[in-house]
């Protein structure tokens, strides 16, 4: 049962991000399993679990990262993750154009919301197309989102491919798309209530996991 994460967690993430190497890892690897990866294991199965029990049509799987970096990937990194998450996502091959609903554990922070890995060009010009030949539901949510303590991010073009408007120009004109609440590591991060913080975050999120999950059955534009 999730009890909370600790400061000992926080105090492993500091570390591995300071000492990125397999000795300090191998000497603190205990400390890893018990103060991050069961935690995080935890958490993951009591959150999906309640969400699978709400919405039953869904259907989702549960991915906890693993802390090993892909050898191939490296780019003068070292070969742990310094942050570390779970999603909540349809089953799929690639991780591009599949949103998640995810949670995320850092030495400077904690994080939770939903959006892309990669959304990819095409999920994209979807998303732009529905905006220009259906706007309403989108300017209802981003009213909503507005009023709420999670902030729309992902990378914008230099160059807009358009104006939708004041309300819609910042889902229009981006590259990749996401939603998100970060806080400080502290506070309810090291109780059992966060896991109702996280449940609730995602109930908030649900209609707009939603409404980018519904791109992928959309038509590519001609353009």
């Amino acid at each position: 049962m999730f009890q909370g994460f600790s400061q000992n967690a926080i105090d492993f993430l500091w570390g591995i991000s300071l000492n990125n190497e397999r000795g300090w890892f191998m000497a603190h690897k205990q400390d890893f399993t018990d103060y991050v990866d069961v935690p995080m294991r935890e958490l993951g199965k009591a959150v999906f679990s309640a969400l699978a029990e709400e919405y039953p049509k869904q259907d989702w799987r549960l991915h906890v990262c693993r802390i090993y970096r892909d050898a191939r990937r490296l780019h003068g990194r070292g070969p742990y993750k310094e942050h570390l998450w779970f999603t909540i996502e349809r089953p799929h091959e690639r991780f591009e154009s599949v949103p998640a609903l995810y949670f995320e554990l850092a030495p400077n922070y904690y994080s939770y919301g939903c959006g892309y890995w990669d959304a990819g060009a095409a999920t994209m010009a979807k998303l732009r197309a529905r905006i220009e030949n259906d706007p309403k539901p989108l300017e209802r949510l981003a009213r909503r989102l507005n009023k709420s303590k999670f902030v729309l991010s992902g990378e914008e073009f230099k160059r807009p491919k358009g104006d939708a408007g004041k309300l819609l120009n910042p889902w229009y004109n981006r590259k990749n798309i996401a939603i998100g609440y970060d806080d400080n590591p502290e506070g309810v991060l090291f109780t059992p209530q966060l896991r109702d913080e996280v449940l609730e975050g995602f109930r908030f999120l649900m209609p707009y996991y939603q409404y980018l999950d519904t791109l992928s059955g959309d038509m590519e534009p001609n353009r």
